[in-house]
């Protein structure tokens, strides 16, 4: 599969945006609860919450478990998020991409 030139420029600037986003801006995001948790907690239920079953998961958490430092567990956990989103991505356009040059023949 041959990809033009200005569409692969495109591609990795935007995995570019996405890796910077994931690992830097990520740093800044509010350390409050987040709209579901607030509510829950001013509504009077958060008490009554269980754990989801991937709650111990080393990316659980925004990171967490990663590592013992919170800015680089954030950057692993974004970055880790981001190439499985590109590779997810990658292989639903390369199973199109086959199943359209497929159908061609």
């Amino acid at each position: 599969m041959t990809i033009e030139p200005r569409t692969k420029r495109f591609v990795l600037g935007g995995l570019l945006v996405a890796v910077v986003v994931a690992a830097v801006v990520s740093q800044f995001a509010s350390l409050r609860p987040d709209g579901l948790e607030y509510v829950a907690d001013q509504q009077g239920f958060a008490d009554n919450t269980i754990e989801h079953p991937a709650a111990g998961s080393p990316l659980a958490d925004y990171g967490a478990g990663v590592t013992d430092n919170g800015v680089v567990g954030k950057a692993v956990a974004g970055l880790i998020g981001v190439a499985v989103t590109f590779g997810v991505g990658y292989g639903l356009l390369w199973a199109a991409n086959r199943k359209r040059r497929g159908a061609g023949t």
